[in-house]
């Protein structure tokens, strides 16, 4: 390619732009899959907390 026909092509980004967009969007994916990771914790905290109750099963003669 000609320099006429390099410059018509617009600019060129470079490669290293290209890498920092991708690492800033990675980051970007890694912080919100964490503070989804960060509220799955707090639910099973919450369920953790409670207590176990024991569901009535049709074996169980006080059940009825």
């Amino acid at each position: 390619m000609d320099d006429s026909k390099a410059k018509s092509a617009g600019p060129i980004e470079p490669a290293s732009d290209l890498s920092e967009i991708a690492a800033q969007c990675a980051a970007s994916n890694l912080l919100d899959f964490a503070a989804q990771l960060a509220g799955l914790a707090e639910d099973l905290k919450a369920l953790a907390a409670r207590p176990i109750e024991p569901m009535p099963t049709s074996a169980d003669p006080d059940a009825f």
